[in-house]
């Protein structure tokens, strides 16, 4: 401890961290040899911890004081570094399920992951044992915590040896103890793919002839209880990587999906270094973690453990929810991304008078980065994270200023796509920032390019305020319709937004709110405004709107995916709740407006009513109407092509539904039957083939 206080004392940062893990070590493995009862093992810990914390304290009035962050935290807190230890300790039997146990690590030393991603938290390579009538070990950890993981391997096993090392991973941080771990248990068989056990010999020069179960793309392993089954995930995100399901206990071992940074022994929010995680390491392969997201659709996954992060066992539609977001690179959220970098801050400030411009007209959040200061894996995933991006920067060199040069880069290459953007370029003589970062990102897909550039000439001007509230009434125009006080209800350009298209009505019934699919609204008269709808008798809204006689009209974009048509148009709103977890906005009349996907909405008034027999029309006056966007309306032909699934109907015979793709099978359709899942009768049908 003396030796602790002296470093400190002078100011030697790095000699004073070192010193701090040292007697970090120390301290459990003094404990650990000495004492065989793990509570006192905690409690020598404990007692250790507080003495060296009241020591400590004493150098709270020096100036170099703020070398003592690290100690603080970790070493010298009684009370968080006794969590700490207490998970070392007993984290060796941290107990999954009866049968499975975690062996993993926590990495307080790493503070670049990947050498690029700040981890100010730490980092856990996550590893673990399956106890059966046969033993196997689920993949290892890094190679600077050999012995630690070696130790809680032994103390799990209880004096067995493993039967099965199973690697699904070979990065160095889940791989690096393959060979470490076959000379302590030189006996055990090693399963992996055939890619696997290639990068194996390249890594370590172990051939394993005689020593190795090489697995197929569903191949299963029986340890007796438990039956395993092995998922290939190529690129996921390693050409190697494969998953494990456990049928038995209902575990998904998957690899490095549903993982973050930051150590096991430190709380933070899992959404939002699980995000920076997947944009950062996982990114550019979304196609191929939405392919694995669908077999694991088909699985009863009741736990995950990954190889990093938390083990997951509550909640799992959250998470899977978020993965399915991200790999898809739909926004998870309405806001706006500032990012930028200035030279002598005349960007800096148009920036500044930029965002506040964005928060006058309702933007729900604006988010600024400078990417010469702000950490750049953070402004990458808030640039997943929200709808829209606006970039700032100056010409330099001939091309752009080195941090955006790199955002931008990094943009790309993680398959930036589905995204408003907007530019803000500055230069002195000869601006050409707006054209290189626009052609940087020419390859990203639906990129929405803003009608909008601003293009300042050294300083900002009257002409630069006047562009940038252009551009921010063109990114604002769907907030600035959502709130009640900035608003123009009396729109009637949201009328133009009606075709033969598809849209989603909604009512109340009194209890809970309704929606249906629709693709019949049309415009009567223009003074007064009038429109008419049909909807089919035998839907639950049809019923409500009589009753109730108002309704609203919202009209689909083409931005609409097939989730949406499953929400609204395969369900009775008798028997569900359309709207539970969404979302909702409210129009004058009380009725819900949809929150995204459509380009207007209209609140409507049933003025008369026409029977038509199997539909009822509805004569309605236009009460409130409001324009979101200039997006393209959704209309029949758009949804057929580009929306619905197309029907795996290879080796079936019967006939599929034109409206949602269900298949019947059978020689003959029954001409009164009725799709189970769009509710469309025998007419919208058509032969397989």
């Amino acid at each position: 401890m003396e030796e602790v206080v002296k470093k400190a004392k002078k100011g030697e940062k790095e000699a004073f961290t070192k010193l701090i893990l040292t007697v970090e070590n120390e301290l459990y493995h003094v404990a650990k040899a000495r004492l065989k009862n793990e509570n006192d093992v905690y409690d020598a810990i404990q007692e250790t911890c507080i003495i060296a914390y009241k020591n400590i304290k004493k150098l709270r009035m020096h100036s170099n004081y703020n070398l003592l962050t690290l100690s603080d935290s970790r070493l010298l807190n009684s009370n968080g570094q006794m969590i700490y230890y207490k998970e070392r300790i007993e984290g060796r039997n941290m107990k999954i399920t009866d049968t499975i146990k975690y062996v993993g690590v926590n990495d307080h030393q790493v503070d670049l992951f990947e050498g690029q991603y700040a981890v100010p938290n730490g980092m856990a390579y996550n590893s673990y044992v399956i106890l059966d009538d046969k033993v196997a070990v689920m993949d290892t950890v890094d190679a600077n915590f050999k012995h630690e993981w070696l130790d809680n391997l032994e103390q799990a096993l209880g004096g067995r040896k493993p039967d099965y090392l199973i690697v699904q991973h070979m990065e160095p941080d889940h791989a690096a103890n393959v060979a470490n771990f076959l000379e302590v248990y030189p006996g055990t068989t090693v399963v992996a793919n055939a890619k696997t056990f290639v990068m194996i010999k390249n890594f370590f020069g172990l051939d394993l002839e005689g020593q190795k179960l090489e697995v197929e793309n569903g191949s299963t392993l029986s340890l007796g209880n438990h039956n395993l089954t092995f998922v290939f995930a190529p690129m996921v995100h390693w050409p190697e990587v494969m998953v494990t399901y456990d049928s038995t206990d209902k575990v998904l071992f998957s690899a490095d999906g549903f993982g973050k940074f930051g150590a096991l022994d430190v709380e933070e929010n899992w959404d939002d270094e699980a995000r920076r995680y997947f944009i950062g390491i996982v990114g550019k392969y979304g196609a191929q973690v939405q392919r694995l997201l669908k077999v694991a659709a088909t699985l009863d996954i009741q736990i995950i453990c990954p190889l990093h992060g938390p083990v997951l066992t509550e909640n799992l539609g959250h998470y899977i929810s978020l993965y399915d977001t991200w790999s898809s690179y739909t926004p998870e959220e309405e806001g706006i991304v500032v990012a930028y970098t200035s030279v002598y801050g005349h960007t800096k400030e148009a920036v500044n008078q930029f965002v506040e411009k964005l928060k006058s007209k309702g933007c729900p959040k604006v988010v600024v980065y400078d990417l010469a200061r702000d950490d750049m894996s953070q402004a990458l995933s808030d640039a997943f994270r929200y709808s829209k991006l606006v970039l700032a920067t100056t010409t330099y060199n001939a091309g752009i200023y080195p941090f955006m040069n790199d955002f931008i880069t990094r943009l790309a290459e993680h398959n930036f796509q589905n995204r408003t953007v907007g530019l803000i370029e500055n230069g002195s003589w000869a601006p050409l920032a707006a054209k290189v970062m626009k052609n940087m990102l020419s390859e990203c897909k639906k990129i929405n390019w803003l009608d909008t550039t601003v293009k300042i000439m050294s300083a900002v001007n009257q002409e630069n305020r006047d562009q940038m509230e252009a551009m921010a009434s063109e990114l604002c125009k769907e907030y600035i319709a959502k709130n009640d006080e900035l608003a123009n209800k009396n729109d009637m350009t949201a009328l133009f937004r009606i075709g033969y298209g598809l849209y989603v009505v909604t009512s109340n019934d009194g209890k809970k709110d309704n929606g249906l699919i629709v693709n019949t609204v049309t415009q009567l008269t223009d003074s007064p405004f009038r429109v008419a709808v049909n909807i089919n008798k035998t839907n639950y809204s049809h019923h409500v709107i009589k009753q109730t006689g108002v309704m609203n009209v919202n009209c689909l974009s083409v931005e609409a995916p097939f989730s949406v048509f499953e929400q609204f148009g395969f369900q009775s709103g008798r028997s569900v709740d359309k709207f539970a977890g969404q979302k909702v906005n409210r129009s004058d009349n009380g009725l819900i407006f949809l929150d995204k996907y459509i380009n207007a909405f209209m609140s409507l008034k049933v003025e008369n009513y026409v029977d038509l027999g199997t539909h009822g029309m509805f004569i309605c006056s236009v009460t409130e109407a409001r324009v979101m966007s200039d997006k393209e309306t959704m209309t029949y032909t758009y949804y057929q092509k580009n929306v619905k699934p197309k029907p795996e109907t290879d080796g079936k015979k019967g006939f599929v539904c034109k409206i949602c793709g269900y298949i019947y099978e059978g020689d003959t359709l029954p001409d009164d039957y009725i799709c189970p899942l769009c509710k469309h009768g025998a007419a919208d049908f058509e032969p397989i083939g």
